[in-house]
C-alpha cells in the first residue's frame, strides 16, 4: 500500500476524546454549541429556495448579494469591506484553511496565544507550518507581549488572533489589539484573524479588528461566520474577507476545492445577517448563563477561573484539586456523570479545565451541583 503523507503522523484531533456524546445521564459541559434552534427565518428562507429549484451551480466566491451582506454586516463591526473582496466558504474551518494554503510554505513559523484552539495547531501542520505556542498572562488570558516579541525568529510569518477567545473566553482590548497589529507590522506578519465570536462579547469594550490600527491595514484576514451567533453550526457556512491580491488567491483556492458553498443557503445567509431580536436574544441568554457558570465554578473546592469576558467557555484552573486536568475530566465524569475537556489536549493548557456555558440553566445548575458534591466528597 502506498504511503501517507507523513505530515499527519504528528496532527492530533483536538478535543475529539472528549466530544464523542456520552450516555443520557451525563451533563455536557463540552460541545461549543449553541443550544438554540436556528432561527425560523432562516431556516424557510432555505426551504424556500430548494422550492425555487435553487440547486444548481453558481457563483464560486457566493453570490452576488449574500457577500454583498456579509460586507455590510463587517462594516457594522468597522471593518472596511468590499463584496469583491468576500468568499463564502464551507465553514469557518475551510476559510482558516485557505488562509494558511496562501499564506505559508514549509517551514514557516505561525504564533498561537496558547492555550489556543487545537485546530489551529493541526491546521498549520498539514501545510508543513510550525505552531509556537506563546503562553498568555495569567490568569487574564490575555495577550503576554514581552513573550510574543521572544517568539520572533526569521521564520516567522504569521500571527493568529482569536478574540473573543476559544477556549479562553478572554476579549481582547482595543489597545492590545492596536499593540497587535504594530508588532505584526514591525515584524512584517500577516494576521489571521478568527472572529467567530465577534457578536458574543461582556466587555464595555467590543470585538476590535486589528485592521484599524497603523501595521494592520494590508496584512489582517478576517474569518467568521454564521455557526456561533445565528446557531447555525451544522449549516457548514463561514466567511473570509483581506487584501484584494490575497482573496485573488483565496478564490482560486475555493474553486479548486470545494466550488461553492450549496446555493440554497445562500439567500438563508443573507436572511441570517439581517436578524436583530434573535440574535440579541441569544446573546443576553449567554450572557446571563456565564454568570450564573462563573459563579458556580468558582464556589468549588480547588477551582478557580477569571470572569469570561465573551464567547461560552471558561477556562478553569484546578491546581487546587490536587489533580491533573486529564484525571480530573476523567474522573468528572465517571464519578459525578459530567464531562469537560481537559486543557493539556492544547499547548499550554496543564492543569485547566474548559467548560462551556452553551447549555441550558438546569444542566449548568445541576452540573455544578454534581461537581460541587463530588469535590466535596473527595477532598
Amino acid at each position: 500500500m502506498p504511503k501517507i503523507s507523513p505530515a499527519f503522523s504528528h496532527i492530533g484531533r483536538g478535543f475529539a476524546a472528549y466530544l464523542a456524546p456520552p450516555s443520557p445521564d451525563v451533563i455536557r459541559f463540552t460541545v461549543g454549541q449553541p443550544d438554540f434552534d436556528t432561527p425560523e427565518a432562516v431556516v424557510q428562507s432555505a426551504v424556500d429556495a430548494l422550492h425555487r429549484g435553487e440547486t444548481a451551480y453558481t457563483r464560486s466566491q457566493g453570490s452576488v448579494s449574500l457577500c454583498e451582506a456579509v460586507s455590510t454586516h463587517l462594516e457594522t463591526l468597522n471593518i472596511p469591506s468590499n463584496p469583491d473582496d468576500v468568499v463564502v466558504t464551507p465553514g469557518c474551518k475551510q476559510a482558516l484553511l485557505y488562509a494558511l494554503m496562501t499564506t505559508i510554505t514549509p517551514g514557516d513559523e505561525v504564533l498561537l496565544l496558547a492555550p489556543a484552539w487545537p485546530s489551529y495547531d493541526g491546521m498549520i501542520r498539514i501545510f508543513g507550518g510550525v505552531p509556537v505556542h506563546v503562553p498568555v498572562s495569567r490568569p487574564s488570558y490575555h495577550p503576554d507581549f514581552e513573550a510574543l516579541e521572544a517568539s520572533i525568529t526569521e521564520r516567522t510569518k504569521a500571527i493568529m488572533l482569536n478574540s473573543p477567545n476559544n477556549p479562553t473566553g478572554a476579549v481582547y482590548t482595543p489597545e492590545e489589539i492596536e499593540k497587535i497589529a504594530e508588532f505584526a507590522g514591525r515584524h512584517d506578519l500577516w494576521i489571521v484573524d478568527d472572529m467567530i465570536y465577534s457578536t458574543l462579547v461582556w466587555t464595555d469594550h467590543p470585538y476590535t479588528s486589528p485592521i484599524n490600527y497603523a501595521g494592520g491595514e494590508n496584512r489582517t484576514i478576517t474569518i467568521g461566520g454564521w455557526s456561533k451567533g445565528w446557531a447555525m453550526t451544522g449549516w457548514r457556512m463561514g466567511w473570509i474577507t483581506g487584501p484584494s491580491e490575497f482573496m485573488e488567491a483565496v478564490k482560486t483556492c475555493q474553486t479548486s476545492a470545494a466550488t461553492h458553498i450549496p446555493t440554497f443557503l445562500m439567500p438563508a445567509g443573507e436572511v441570517a445577517l439581517e436578524l436583530v431580536e434573535e440574535t440579541q436574544a441569544m446573546a443576553e441568554s449567554f450572557a446571563n448563563r456565564r454568570t450564573i457558570m462563573h459563579a458556580g465554578i468558582n464556589g468549588l473546592p480547588g477551582v478557580r477561573a477569571p470572569e469570561p469576558e465573551g464567547a461560552f467557555y471558561i477556562l478553569a484552573d484546578i491546581a487546587g484539586t490536587g489533580m491533573t486536568d486529564i484525571e480530573f475530566a476523567d474522573r468528572a465524569l465517571s464519578e459525578a456523570r459530567v464531562q469537560v475537556i481537559p486543557g493539556s489536549l492544547m499547548e499550554g493548557g496543564d492543569g485547566l479545565i474548559r467548560l462551556s456555558y452553551a447549555t441550558s440553566l438546569e444542566n449548568i445548575h445541576e452540573g455544578i451541583k454534581r461537581l460541587n458534591g463530588w469535590l466535596s466528597g473527595i477532598m
